[in-house]
């Protein structure tokens, strides 16, 4: 069991590294652009499947990093 958990943990830690270097490097947090009528910004089609994704990979890392830890 502890030798499976330490294997999904490596797969684990690589999916989140490749799953946020995927993501878009465009999005700024520079205010200064926004006019004061713009509205929120919402994620829509890929970006939206690559941040749900980032979400459930890190939950399911730090889930297992914490199974692990008990286990040992």
């Amino acid at each position: 069991m502890i030798q499976f958990l330490a294997i999904s943990e490596v797969i684990l830690a690589i999916l989140v590294i490749a799953v946020v270097l995927i993501q878009n490097k465009n999005v700024s947090l520079n205010l200064s652009t926004m006019s004061g009528g713009m509205g929120a910004v919402t994620k829509r089609g890929p970006e939206k499947v690559l941040h749900n994704a980032t979400i459930l990979i890190g939950l399911l890392f730090i889930l297992n990093s914490l199974f692990l830890f008990i286990l040992t």
